[in-house]
Order: structure tokens, then C-alpha cells, then sequence
């Protein structure tokens, strides 16, 4: 169709004008301490064998909102980091915490334990300490314990914690609880501290073994 403007020309815009820029999507930079926290708590999540699902219920916030925390892509609020926290059953410092940064290690050269003296029934058990954690939430205490030639049967330890004995030589009669089993080189124990526990009898000697102790700090 004719123009009804006999003097009027189409004008070509410049293709910076007419061309259309897709612009690619930035992703948002995640913040170093929201990923760290969120790496804390799924860290621990997982050692404690809890699925999300079920550690978002004992928080108390939506399995969306636990999953960006364990992402780093959200900052959780004090109030949602002291949910989780207690849903984890630990401190909320422990969220906080730059583990990554600090780690706690302890070398004992063979026969340069710490002889720790013990009062009372156990009296002539010697208790060589070789290790200890300074930081963290479990408390461990790994010893070689080994009976004295005047040593006497024990039953009334107790105290809280996990303890694990690998014996080394000898054997005797343990007992944990109500219930007494008899052990030697090789064989091992796994067992609730809080319950009375030690040594009923001694079969033969000498008699070593190592004992580790396990707890959540206070």
C-alpha cells in the first residue's frame, strides 16, 4: 500500500535497537557461614542416622526449610538453629562451631601414657591414659589398664557413658549388671557404664586390657 506521504522514508534502526540480549541468570553467592552451618547440620544428621523428614518434625519446620539450611542457601534464624540444634540433641554453640578449622589430635609413643593414681577399691589397678579430646561434644578417655600382682575383684564401677574393653592377656570373670561372662586375650565388651560393672574374679595373669570411655560432655 502507497504511503499517503509521498515524501516519507522508512527508517532502518540500528540492530543494537531492534536486537533483543537474553541475559543468562546470575546463581545467588551462597554465604560462607550459612554453608557452614548447613555442612554442621548434616554432618551430624547423618552420624546420628536421623532422616530429614524425621529431624524436621522434632524441629518443627517444614523438610523445605531443613533442606536450604543444609544447603547453605538459606541464613537460619536463632530461633530455627536452637529447633535443629535441639532435634540433634546437641548444643547449638555445636552449629556455630568452625570445626573445619580445628581438630583435636593426641600421640602417645608406647609407654608414654599418663599414670593416672586411683583411689579406693581399684586401688592397685594401674591406669595408663593415652589420649585425651580438649574440644568437641564427646567426651573420650582411652586407658591400658593393667591389675597389680595385690589386685582384687571390682564390681561396683558405674558411671555415665559407653565403655569398650579389648583385653590383652590373662583372663577373668566380668561382670555388667547382672550378668557375668568370662573373657581373655582377643575378646571384647560393649557396654551401658551406668550399669555396676568390673572384675569378679581372676582366672589367670596377668591381666591387661584397654578401656575406652565414651560421653557427651556436659
Amino acid at each position: 500500500m502507497n504511503s499517503p506521504f509521498p515524501s516519507e522514508r522508512a527508517v532502518r534502526l540500528p540492530a543494537s535497537v531492534t536486537s533483543v540480549t537474553k541475559r543468562e541468570s546470575v546463581p545467588a553467592e551462597r554465604s560462607l557461614s550459612a554453608s557452614r552451618i548447613g555442612a554442621h547440620v548434616k554432618t551430624l544428621r547423618m552420624a546420628s542416622g536421623t532422616p530429614a523428614s524425621s529431624l524436621a518434625k522434632l524441629a518443627g519446620i517444614s523438610a523445605s526449610l531443613l533442606s536450604r539450611v543444609e544447603r547453605g542457601l538459606v541464613s537460619p534464624s536463632v530461633e530455627t538453629l536452637d529447633r535443629i540444634a535441639e532435634g540433634l540433641r546437641v548444643p547449638v554453640s555445636r552449629l556455630l562451631s568452625d570445626q573445619g578449622r580445628r581438630m583435636d589430635f593426641c600421640h602417645v609413643p608406647a609407654g608414654r601414657g599418663l599414670a593416672v593414681e586411683r583411689i579406693g577399691a581399684d586401688s592397685n589397678y594401674r591406669y595408663e591414659l593415652l589420649g585425651h579430646l580438649l574440644s568437641g561434644n564427646l567426651f573420650a578417655e582411652p586407658y591400658l589398664v593393667t591389675l597389680l600382682p595385690d589386685a582384687e575383684p571390682c564390681i561396683t564401677l558405674q558411671h555415665p557413658g559407653v565403655k569398650f574393653l579389648f583385653f590383652l592377656s590373662g583372663r577373668i570373670a566380668y561382670r555388667c549388671g547382672n550378668k557375668t561372662v568370662s573373657v581373655g586375650a582377643g575378646d571384647s565388651l560393649l557396654f551401658d557404664a551406668t550399669s555396676p560393672h568390673g572384675i569378679e574374679a581372676v582366672d589367670s595373669g596377668p591381666v591387661s586390657y584397654l578401656s575406652v570411655l565414651l560421653a557427651l560432655r556436659d
